[in-house]
């Protein structure tokens, strides 16, 4: 059975990903795997104090809130998701390998407004042994 992995960051396109893959996934006989990057910041440990800060535990709780909001109850059949350490873009390639496709959201949680591809989403589309589906709106 294939897979369809999905970038889930907790925002609106991210949602309508997670969406679009329910949608596609029966047609192809394939899961979902839904993915959270995390990583600490470039500057963690140089003036920033973590405190009670756990970055896998909030990736966890967006994820799950996510799924929650996009499905409710009614999770799709075969549906695993994961936390994972690592830089967003390099983590949804990584795990796109060997998948049917990865499916993201144009635009994620940071960046500018008004662009029409996050740096995600683009390097997404320019470096995945699959192909990509980048969801807009």
């Amino acid at each position: 059975m294939g897979r369809i992995v999905v970038g889930v960051d907790g925002s609106e396109p991210s949602k309508a990903a997670l969406r679009w893959a329910a949608r596609l996934a029966p047609g192809i006989g394939a899961t979902i795997e839904a993915i959270a990057a995390w990583e600490f910041p470039t500057n963690f440990g140089w003036a920033v104090e973590a405190g009670d800060w756990r970055p896998d535990r909030d990736a966890e709780t967006i994820l799950n809130q996510t799924l929650d909001d996009v499905f409710g109850s009614d999770r799709p059949a075969g549906l695993v998701s994961a936390a994972r350490e690592g830089r967003t873009a390099s983590v949804l390639i990584e795990a796109g390998r060997h998948a049917e496709m990865l499916v993201v959201g144009s635009r994620g949680h940071g960046g500018f407004t008004g662009l029409l591809l996050g740096s995600v989403s683009a390097e997404c589309a320019e470096h995945a042994s699959c192909p990509v589906l980048v969801v807009h709106g």
